[in-house]
């Protein structure tokens, strides 16, 4: 999962939402240098990546992109998941995406002294780009997948990843809509997105 799934599943609460957003760059055991709702989030991201990276339809999505792009498969289909939350938003969500990708760049504007130091190089690419409202946009997509490649080098193949998403646009897509409700489960197993007593 990507940066829009990641804070979709977090729940009302803007601290475990930052938590969820920052945790690929809290390493070990640095979580407990955070508050416990933050805490929480980082918790939350983990439960995220491990229940997603372990589920057979994720991994037979990345058989599917292996030949593409080897090694940088599991990053594709994070963005590509995050394509298909977007363009189906309204199956997961009463509100509008616009809306919620406003609130997540308010609450990281606000909590930008808590963020570690290479989630904020990337925050306000993130929002000057609209980067979590413009997965739904093949267009934008395309630039976004373009720009990772070129940041590996052009090693990865990432500027085709448009082209392969349209290829296998049916069986991904349904990859994504079957795994998404049990993910969105587990995450509610975890407790930790429930309002404290």
């Amino acid at each position: 999962m990507n940066f829009l799934a990641h804070a979709h599943l977090s729940g009302d609460d803007d601290k475990i939402l930052t938590g969820n957003l920052i945790a690929d760059a809290v390493k070990g055991n640095q979580w407990k240098n955070y508050s416990s709702k933050i805490q929480n989030g980082i918790l939350l991201h983990r439960v995220i990546d491990d229940f997603t990276d372990k589920h057979p339809l994720v991994k037979q999505s990345r058989v599917i992109l292996r030949p593409y792009f080897g090694l940088y498969s599991g990053v594709v289909i994070d963005l590509y998941f995050d394509h298909f939350l977007s363009v189906n938003w309204s199956a997961y969500s009463s509100g509008q995406l616009v809306d919620f990708t406003r609130h997540i760049y308010r609450v990281l504007g606000k909590n930008f002294f808590l963020l570690p130091a290479r989630i904020k190089r990337i925050i306000p690419f993130m929002i000057a780009q609209n980067w979590l409202h413009s997965y739904a946009s093949p267009v934008e997509l395309e630039k976004i997948f373009y720009n990772m490649d070129r940041r590996t080098g052009f090693r990865s193949g990432m500027k085709n990843a448009l082209p392969v998403l349209q290829e296998h646009y049916d069986q991904l897509q349904k990859n994504f809509n079957t795994f998404y409700p049990l993910l969105e489960n587990r995450v509610k197993e975890t407790g930790y997105t429930l309002p404290a007593d």
